[in-house]
C-alpha cells in the first residue's frame, strides 16, 4: 500500500471559536470529516517559541526561544518534524512553505525549519519562502497557498508544512472581532480549500492522506496576544485523513506532544 503523506497547516493567530462554518467552511467541514484535540498553550504565547514547540516537540527551556527575535536559540541541534520524518526514512520526500523568514528561511533568524541543503540539492526536500512581514500576509500567503497546491498536486511530498499568517496580521492590527480579523480568515480558509482539493484529488487515485491544521494562539478581542488568557491561549488540532483511519488522540494534549503524535502516525 502506499505510504502515508501528512500535510500540517499553520494559521498563526486563528481563535478557533470565531473560524464559524459560515467563515471558514473548509476548514469546518476538516472538522466535521476529523477529529479535534485541544491544546493550552503556554505562557509566553508568542509565534516564535510556540511554533518551535509544536514543530519540534522541545520545551522553551529546550529550544531557548522566548520571543520573536529567537535570541538564545538552539534550534540547530533540534531536528524538527520533516527532518525527523526524512531521517527516519531518507527515502521520504518533504516540503515546507511559510511568509514568514524564521520559518524556513535559510538566511534569516531561526530557522525552525532546518534547511537540510544536502536533501534539498538532491530534490528530496523542497523550501517556498517568502517575507510577508516586509510586502503583507495578503499578497504573499496568496503565493505560498499557489506554490503549495501546485507542489501537492504534482509532486504530492510525504511530510509538508505550510504556513499562513494574514489572520494573525489582522488580528494585530484591527483586533479578533473585528471586520478584517473576519475577513481574513475567509481569506487564509481559501487558502487552506485549495490545499485540500489537491490532497482530496492525490486520495482519489488511492494515496493515503493525513491533513492536520493547527495554530500558535488566538487574539484578545482587540488584538494582542502574549499572556494566557482564555482566548489567547486556547488552540487547537483538526486532523483528518483519506484513505487510512485515524489513530486515536486524547481529547487534550501538549503542544509538545504534535510532533511525537505525528511521526508516530507516519511509522
Amino acid at each position: 500500500m502506499d505510504r502515508l503523506h501528512v500535510l500540517v497547516v499553520g494559521i498563526d493567530g486563528l481563535r478557533f471559536d470565531l473560524a464559524t462554518a459560515e467563515r471558514a467552511p473548509h476548514l469546518r467541514g476538516l472538522v466535521a470529516r476529523g477529529v479535534t484535540t485541544w491544546m493550552t498553550i503556554p505562557v509566553p504565547t508568542i509565534s516564535g517559541p510556540v511554533w518551535a514547540t509544536l514543530l519540534t516537540g522541545a520545551t522553551a527551556a529546550e529550544h531557548g526561544i522566548s520571543d520573536n527575535t529567537f535570541v538564545g536559540s538552539r534550534l540547530a541541534g533540534i531536528p524538527d518534524l520533516l527532518s525527523r520524518a526524512f531521517f527516519a526514512d531518507p527515502t521520504r520526500s518533504t516540503f515546507a512553505a511559510a511568509a514568514w523568514p524564521p520559518f524556513v528561511d535559510p538566511a534569516g533568524i531561526g530557522p525552525v525549519i532546518h534547511a537540510r541543503d544536502e536533501q534539498r540539492r538532491a530534490e528530496r526536500h523542497r523550501v517556498i519562502a517568502r517575507d510577508g512581514e516586509t510586502y503583507g500576509y495578503r499578497t504573499e500567503d496568496a503565493e505560498i497557498a499557489a506554490f503549495s497546491a501546485a507542489a501537492l498536486a504534482g509532486a504530492g511530498p510525504d511530510v509538508s508544512f505550510v504556513y499562513f499568517s494574514g489572520v494573525d496580521e489582522a488580528g494585530h492590527v484591527y483586533g479578533a472581532i473585528s471586520r478584517q480579523y473576519v475577513e481574513a480568515i475567509s481569506r487564509t480558509d481559501a487558502h487552506l480549500g485549495r490545499l485540500l482539493a489537491a490532497v482530496a484529488e492525490r486520495a482519489r487515485a488511492g494515496e493515503r492522506w493525513l491533513v492536520a491544521v493547527t495554530t500558535d494562539h488566538g487574539h484578545l478581542d482587540g488584538g494582542g496576544h502574549g499572556g494566557g488568557e482564555p482566548e489567547v491561549a486556547a488552540s487547537f488540532v483538526t486532523r483528518a485523513a483519506w484513505n487510512v483511519e485515524l489513530d486515536a488522540w486524547p481529547d487534550q494534549i501538549e503542544p509538545t506532544e504534535l510532533t511525537p503524535r505525528l511521526l508516530a502516525a507516519l511509522g
